[in-house]
């Protein structure tokens, strides 16, 4: 195996990793941490302290993640050969890798407004801002599952 093989192995790699961890760490959140920690604990002051914890904890690797997908997805875009430049409705594979950045866009967007902007304190809760939190990461993870639809869509193309 030829070294460019290997980069080009570990930047999927890479790539693959840092997807798991935002989109899976949404998906987890949104699918077993949210339900499992109302029904455990209710609608509490406890509840907030435990979400507040873990969305603290997460946000620091989805913000890696975040960085990781843009440098990774550079150095793939350039090994594609379909690949028509960034943002380009060229060719199919092209079109399809764009509404995939759109929508990545999007994502980056609805995590910072989350993480940055609806900040809530321990001793000021918003139980509106909470809710708003909620749906805006039920609605990343449903982004994030149709990112790697697209995903799917692009390495059937790019084959």
């Amino acid at each position: 195996m030829d070294a460019q093989t290997i980069v080009y192995a570990l930047v999927n790699f890479a790539h693959d990793l840092f997807t798991a961890i935002w989109v899976g760490g949404l998906l987890v959140f949104a699918l077993t941490v949210i339900p499992s920690a109302r029904s455990a604990l209710g609608a509490g002051p406890q509840t907030r302290k435990l979400m507040d914890t873990l969305q603290k904890r997460q946000s620091w690797l989805a913000l890696v993640s975040m960085a990781g997908l843009v440098l990774t997805g550079l150095l793939q875009a350039r090994q594609a050969a379909d690949f028509a430049g960034l943002f380009s409705w060229a060719n199919p594979y092209s079109a399809v890798l764009s509404l995939k950045h759109l929508l990545f866009v999007g994502m980056v967007a609805i995590a910072l407004i989350r993480r940055f902007a609806l900040r809530t304190s321990e001793d000021q809760p918003n139980p509106k801002g909470e809710k708003t939190k909620a749906i805006l990461l039920y609605v990343n993870a449903g982004l994030g599952v149709l990112v790697l639809l697209l995903s799917g869509f692009n390495a059937a193309l790019a084959g």
